[in-house]
């Protein structure tokens, strides 16, 4: 059975770390792409980056230079490196798999699968 479970999250300072982690059994991360989205109270889901199999990324311009995406293909684990969080980093962050093959690989459409989701709260 395939499964996404998220870990990681936490409650920070506003310009500390963290790094969450996406637990993909059942998948083969070598192949496709994956992503990570978050969705903050009252807001959509949005693309925060993702990663193919290729090594290219993708980042949503809010986070680029900060975070960074990254993934062990023999353990099956996704990796979201952020550094120097905000407090509109707040939210609960996905994972995402079974990537569609859409262009925008920060759309949630062009995912079918989803973790549970690990929550972000970042206070200044």
């Amino acid at each position: 059975q395939r499964q996404l479970v998220e870990s990681g999250g936490g409650s920070v300072q506003a310009g500390a770390s963290l790094r969450v982690s996406c637990a993909a059994s059942g998948y083969t991360l070598s192949i496709g792409c994956f992503g990570w989205f978050r969705q903050a109270p009252g807001k959509e889901r949005e693309g925060v980056a993702a990663i193919c199999r290729s090594g290219m990324t993708a980042y949503a311009d809010s986070v680029k230079g900060r975070f960074t995406i990254s993934k062990d293909n023999a353990q099956n684990i996704l990796f979201l490196q952020m550094n120097s969080l905000k407090r509109e980093d707040t939210a609960i962050y996905y994972c995402a798999a079974d990537w569609r093959g859409g262009v925008d690989l920060l759309e949630a459409r062009n995912y079918n699968s989803w973790g549970q989701g690990t929550q972000v709260t970042v206070s200044s």
